[in-house]
């Protein structure tokens, strides 16, 4: 992979504000591929005090927002289907790897697994990106 684009997808989780507020880290990337990790807390409880399932959608739409784009030109979501398995336990960390499955000119397809530290699998997902063919406005 690009050095330049891995140092800047890098910079670009940092500083995401979404991204911020849920503690969202970028471990790895390379091409076509992203793992990120979140921090289950209170804050991200729903009404049975279980992590909110959009908490873990967002975990794994970074990881797939994070593949798809890692070949350094924009791509973005056509659809994103989840399945969650199961709860994790109250402040599991969790993963999110995302892995490209296949990619054309203009379509990329995905499948992403969260796991938590004992590896327990909590959701996986299949997504379609769309990849307009700019080059990421944020290389440099």
């Amino acid at each position: 992979m690009d050095p330049k684009i891995k140092d800047a997808m890098q910079r670009q989780v940092e500083k995401e504000p979404f991204a911020k507020k849920l503690g969202l880290k970028l471990i790895d990337v390379d091409e076509g591929y992203a793992l990120v990790e979140m921090k289950c807390t209170t804050e991200m409880e729903n009404i049975f005090q279980m992590t909110h399932g959009g908490a873990i959608f967002t975990l794994i739409d970074e990881a797939f927002e994070i593949s798809c784009n890692s070949h350094g030109t924009v791509a973005v979501a056509l659809n994103v289907n989840i399945t969650y398995h199961k709860a994790p336990s109250p402040e599991s960390t969790l993963r999110a790897e995302a892995k490209e499955v296949a990619k054309t000119r203009r379509t990329g397809n995905y499948y992403i697994t969260v796991k938590d530290e004992k590896e327990n699998l909590i959701a996986s997902c299949q997504a379609l990106a769309y990849r307009v063919g700019e080059k990421l406005p944020f290389l440099e």
